[in-house]
């Protein structure tokens, strides 16, 4: 393979023509440049240069290595250009968060994307450990968690704060205990334990969901609110997903007396520096979720 350093060496000398000018250009001795010419002489076993005395000119070899090496020079330093680059409102960055999250930050990510559309988002679904495990294996950018990560190749520091809300069909205006064991209970993959935060803090004579008659299960957060809009039962939801609901008429929430909130934590592998586009994209999440939704 060529020597880059002894290319650009002979194709400077080529422009500019004599060996001491050449080796101030490149900041180096002039014997350093006769070196390189050598050098690259020898790896090609050809005469590049002719020389007349301090003079010299280009054989055919060397007319032929310098026409083909000035597009590999170039070809070279824009990948330099490129591999320095940090732009920060283009390229591919992917975020995963849990469902609730989501459905608040993704339409803000979106509405980025449109204002600078060589910014790219990928944004996924899944649960906290999901979250955690794609931060670790770079799968993703950024994270959001609803807990507290347990890898310490994960960073992460609170974002804010998301109210967990009891949620009953329309026809319920006092959600008293007797009311929920009628009404039973809709699960979905965090039901139990955001029912368990909330409703112990509120009834005393609540100690596990699974006192309720289970009425469902859904692991779609868009569609959990369904059956408690059709009247199958009770919910407890993070406050966003209950906001991106279609049909809030049929439906009633309930702000109980002791209110309760998850902490929402922003994830990043503590082992990636965070590049410009990153940075764009976890300022507008910041902004989007900073406030307590409504």
């Amino acid at each position: 393979m060529i020597n880059t350093l002894w290319l650009r060496t002979f194709c400077t000398l080529v422009d500019v023509g004599h060996f001491t000018r050449t080796a101030e250009r490149l900041h180096i001795t002039q014997s350093g440049v006769s070196q390189h010419i050598r050098k690259l002489e020898e790896q090609l076993g050809t005469e590049l240069l002719v020389r007349h005395g301090k003079q010299f000119s280009l054989s055919g070899a060397g007319v032929k290595l310098y026409d083909e090496a000035q597009g590999l020079l170039l070809a070279l330093s824009n990948l330099e250009s490129k591999v320095g680059e940090d732009p920060p409102f283009e390229g591919d960055v992917s975020v995963m968060s849990p469902g609730s999250v989501g459905l608040k930050l993704y339409p803000h990510l979106l509405a980025l994307q449109c204002e600078h559309p060589k910014l790219i988002i990928d944004y996924r679904f899944g649960p906290n450990q999901d979250v955690e495990r794609a931060i670790v294996d770079s799968k993703v950018d950024i994270g959001l968690m609803t807990s507290k990560p347990n890898l310490a190749d994960v960073s992460c520091t609170p974002l804010a704060q998301e109210p967990l809300l009891l949620v009953t069909p329309a026809t319920i205006k006092e959600p008293d205990w007797d009311t929920l064991m009628t009404l039973g209970f809709i699960n979905h993959p965090d039901g139990e334990h955001h029912a368990s935060l909330l409703l112990s803090a509120n009834y005393p004579e609540f100690h596990h969901s699974n006192m309720f008659p289970k009425k469902g299960f859904s692991n779609q957060i868009s569609l959990i609110l369904e059956p408690v809009s059709m009247g199958l039962g009770f919910t407890v939801l993070p406050a966003h997903a209950v906001a991106a609901f279609a049909k809030p008429d049929h439906i009633n929430v309930h702000r109980l007396e002791y209110s309760v909130s998850e902490t929402l934590y922003l994830c990043v592998n503590r082992h990636r520096p965070l590049q410009m586009k990153t940075k764009t994209v976890i300022a507008e999440a910041r902004q989007s979720l900073e406030h307590k939704p409504d």
